[in-house]
């Protein structure tokens, strides 16, 4: 791979020097021969922008002011980034030394793909999907993702059953690469979401211009899944919850987002009550905290819609074929189908 196009890993890092340099250490055993190293520096308080500079010497490093976030981070990595593709990977990852040869390979040969992600698995128990992203994402279409080898809670162990590249809905922001022209020309990350299915809009609105994206397993890569944000933090479940809202309120045409908002709306308050059952109050907050941003913030909406309908090219009949056409919570909580195969027969 003499010639091999240049791709750009960028890694949003805030606090955590140990974890850092576990992937920072990791990478450098990558076999990919054409690689720049960009990491993105959040205001970090523990001495991280300094360590990087003493210790790894050829990382570009970006430092902020404040904290931007995962999305925010990525958006100044890319601006920064040289390569013709760009890799966005957390930094609580490991990686097997020729896991970035597939990815490239996957949107080399065909130019309706832009982005692709590797399989995750469980840094801890390595036998298991990641939660976050597994074998490639799913979405059904009141905008509730799960994953190839993970439905809400339940992680399955990866027996080679989604070793087959597939096309996928959304590549988790763990770790995918994607073609630097299209991120460009989709708008990048939306800031406004912070983290937590920031990659799962942009993603969506590149099926939109027209593009695919797809899972290459044979790429693997090892996460520590809410190194930086606990599973059970009340703000994580804020920004879950208001996020895939601000997605459905924003990416469907008119018509569809009158039709399927009131539906959602009504789980979000089954949500809060399940919460009261569990005496889980925070959440019951979280819920209610993201249904208020959404109430106060009609102009950031209406703006994400102007910006969708100039990038579309697909309809959404079009695209109604790229999600699960069922409602994944009612079939998880009633129907008890608990595994992706469970749902998706032929994954």
């Amino acid at each position: 791979m003499g010639d091999a196009a240049r791709v750009s890993v960028i890694i949003p890092h805030w606090n955590g020097i140990e974890i850092l340099s576990d992937c920072l250490d990791s990478l450098t055993k990558s076999t990919y021969p054409n690689l720049e190293i960009v990491v993105v520096d959040n205001a970090s308080s523990d001495g991280s922008p300094d360590w990087v500079t003493e210790h790894h010497p050829n990382v570009n490093l970006v430092r902020c002011g404040e904290n931007h976030g995962y999305a925010g981070g990525c958006n100044r990595g890319a601006e920064v980034a040289k390569g013709k593709f760009l890799l966005f990977l957390n930094n609580d990852t490991v990686h097997e030394p020729g896991w970035i040869e597939p990815l490239v390979e996957s949107v080399e040969v065909d130019e309706s793909v832009a982005a692709v992600q590797p399989k995750i698995l469980n840094y801890f128990e390595r036998n298991k999907f990641d939660y976050a992203g597994g074998a490639g994402g799913a979405l059904d279409i009141l905008c509730f993702p799960f994953v190839r080898g993970r439905v809400f809670f339940e992680l399955e162990e990866d027996e080679e059953q989604y070793d087959i590249a597939a096309e996928i809905f959304w590549a988790s922001g763990t770790a995918f690469l994607v073609r630097k022209s299209v991120f460009e020309d989709s708008g990048g990350f939306d800031e406004s979401f912070f983290a937590h299915q920031e990659e799962i809009d942009l993603q969506w609105r590149i099926h939109l211009m027209g593009y695919t994206i797809k899972a290459a397993p044979q790429s693997v890569v090892y996460h520590r899944n809410a190194a930086t944000l606990p599973m059970e933090s009340p703000r994580k479940k804020y920004l879950n919850h208001r996020n895939s809202l601000l997605m459905l309120l924003s990416n469907y045409n008119l018509p569809l987002t009158l039709y399927l908002f009131p539906i959602r709306f009504v789980l979000e308050f089954v949500a809060a009550l399940y919460a009261v059952a569990l005496f889980d109050f925070p959440h019951v907050l979280a819920v209610f905290k993201s249904l208020g941003w959404i109430v106060i913030h009609p102009r950031l909406i209406a703006r994400r819609r102007r910006r969708v309908h100039l990038l579309r090219k697909l309809s959404d009949k079009e695209m109604m074929g790229k999600f699960y056409s069922g409602s994944v919570v009612f079939d998880y909580y009633l129907r008890r189908k608990r595994r992706y195969r469970d749902l998706i027969p032929n994954p």
